[in-house]
């Protein structure tokens, strides 16, 4: 597995995930589709000024363009400071393979080895066992339950920190 940055040929992966009603179900429902371009474009620049580290998930490093999914940190202010967050999203046919697992745990050793990033947050929302489980199974520490906003709505998550 390899972790690559995003790229503007990622258009078609990103529809598959943001447009999907059960990949989108704990995230507030599907994107329309129309919305999906300028979210790839966001992603891309946020990775250009370098306060984001967005990743396309490759189960094989022989074939670049076959992604599984999506694994990101990013910086912005929680509870009053400043802080990174990382979430992930993995395409259906991917999943219960561990390649969720495998790819936080990749770009928390990035994170870590490039010393801008000190404390990482993760918000998966309290039903959403496999999230929790690899949050649990990678060292974060739960802080609690806690309501999230995200997209216009608010979420009921579970709070976990880990300390690089």
């Amino acid at each position: 597995m390899l972790l690559r940055d995003v790229d503007a040929g990622d258009i078609d992966a990103y529809r598959r995930m943001r447009c999907d009603p059960v990949m989108m179900a704990d995230l507030g429902g599907p994107m329309p589709p129309e919305s999906v371009p300028g979210q790839l474009r966001h992603d891309i620049d946020l990775v250009a000024r370098g306060v984001g580290l967005i990743r396309m998930i490759v189960p094989d490093p022989a074939e670049p363009a076959t992604v599984a999914g999506t694994v990101t940190l990013h910086r912005h202010e929680i509870d009053g400071e400043p802080g990174g967050e990382i979430g992930w999203m993995v395409l259906p046919e991917c999943q219960g393979r561990g390649v969720a697992k495998r790819a936080v745990r990749l770009l928390l050793d990035e994170a870590r080895d490039d010393g801008r990033w000190s404390r990482v947050h993760a918000f998966p929302g309290v039903g959403n066992r496999p999230s929790n489980g690899i949050c649990r199974s990678l060292g974060f520490v739960l802080l609690g339950e806690r309501e999230t906003p995200f997209r216009g709505q608010v979420f009921r998550t579970r709070h976990w920190v880990i300390d690089l």
